[in-house]
């Protein structure tokens, strides 16, 4: 039993050690992130600072990028070595906490080619991925989900809702008070997205799987879908070809009943094509006797398909990530950067960083909440009591009354 035991942690370690880890930021050395970070060079853009916030878990390993300045752009980006996804899977994953009163701002990433200008980064720069929450009044909180293929950003069809529940615990009426137009949740969450090779995608917050599917089926591909139909339009020569090869298997079918002689070789002859019968003649809806309707011939009719040749999920020259965004009112924190081509790997990585530090942060947040509601209450009272023995004085004030005369 001791055996199975070592050997599954083996195993386990084994799964962590074929991971391919591209970028890992947890903001662990203070102000070395100076060093991995750079900002756009526009004089007008906000600035960064490493704050772990008002509330946390822990104090250093809450740390990350805070947003300081209220109704500003944000530019700021870190490089790594280049890389292409192509054939596996890729991960995006980060923290990111509202603890301000957010009421209109992003709280996503961008993952950006290799040839990136970071000090020119602004908002026409290229990227390849945009990921994360984006929220703006009560009519926009939802998680962007937008890639990009031959320089046009197509954006997920579906919602997909962001977290937006109210910080704290609701005390009657004071809380209100104190956290006036609350809009969205102030705790750290988790954010991932994992694009795979089969061209499946999943979103996942906090650990727990939200959205799923095809990116065939769940993008706008509405302008490659017109490219394609552009390429095979009735006057192309791709478009006849295809319509000769139609009109061609209309009149034969497979010989099912046929098989691969013993001698043929594959790799010497090919694929064996099989022999073709020609189609007895038959109208009226009248289907040949001995004729299957689910037949499938050997050779197969060209794909109208727009994903046999274009794959939204694979990029060439991944080699930078970054943040390019607007804040009415600023405080965000951003945390615990990962690329990575393991599902696996982000998970742990997940369970080890925010997962560790969630609960704390929620029992510290109670904690300030109660201070802050009783502190309300004191000055409340304070002010009942202050007003009691000093009445505003009328403007008879000073003259006698009547039995003082």
């Amino acid at each position: 039993m001791a055996w199975v035991r070592v050997s599954l942690w083996a195993l386990c370690a084994l799964r962590v050690a074929l991971a391919t880890v591209f970028f890992q930021e947890e903001f662990l050395d203070g102000e070395r992130w100076r060093n991995r970070w750079v900002p756009s060079n526009d004089s007008r853009l906000g600035h960064f600072r490493l704050s772990s916030g008002k509330f946390y878990g822990h104090k250093e390993k809450d740390k990350g990028l805070q947003t300081t300045q209220n109704s500003h752009f944000y530019a700021i980006s870190a490089r790594f070595r280049p890389f292409s996804n192509k054939g596996q899977t890729l991960v995006l994953q980060y923290t990111v906490k509202h603890e301000q009163k957010m009421d209109c701002g992003g709280g996503y990433v961008k993952v950006f080619p290799a040839d990136l200008d970071q000090r020119g980064l602004n908002a026409k720069s290229p990227y390849y991925i945009m990921f994360g929450p984006d929220i703006c009044g009560f009519d926009l909180k939802k998680v962007h989900v937008i890639l990009q293929f031959k320089n046009e950003y197509h954006a997920n069809k579906k919602f997909i809702k962001c977290k937006d529940r109210q910080r704290g615990l609701p005390v009657c009426d004071v809380h209100w008070m104190l956290f006036p137009g609350k809009q969205v949740d102030g705790f750290t969450h988790l954010y991932t997205l994992i694009l795979r090779p089969d061209l499946t995608y999943e979103v996942k917050i906090d650990g727990r799987s939200i959205e799923s599917g095809s990116i065939e089926y769940d993008w706008q591909l509405t302008s490659l879908r017109k490219t394609e139909q552009a390429v095979a339009s009735p006057g192309s020569e791709r478009a006849k070809a295809g319509a000769g090869q139609a009109r061609d298997w209309e009149k034969h079918f497979l010989d099912a009943g046929a098989s691969k002689p013993s001698d043929w070789n594959s790799e010497l002859d090919g694929d064996w094509p099989g022999p073709m019968l020609q189609k007895p003649p038959y109208q009226d809806g009248l289907k040949p006797e001995a004729m299957d309707q689910d037949l499938w011939l050997h050779e197969k009719m060209p794909s109208t398909g727009y994903l046999t040749r274009y794959d939204l999920s694979e990029f060439e020259s991944i080699g930078a990530i970054g943040l390019e965004l607007w804040q009415v009112r600023s405080g965000t924190i951003f945390d615990n950067f990962l690329l990575t081509d393991d599902e696996k790997y982000a998970e742990n990585f997940g369970k080890a960083t925010w997962g560790q530090t969630k609960g704390p942060e929620k029992e510290m947040d109670d904690i300030l909440i109660k201070e802050e509601v009783t502190r309300a209450r004191e000055e409340e009272e304070d002010e009942l009591l202050e007003g009691r023995f000093h009445r505003p004085q009328g403007p008879f004030h000073g003259f006698p009354r009547q039995n003082e005369l």
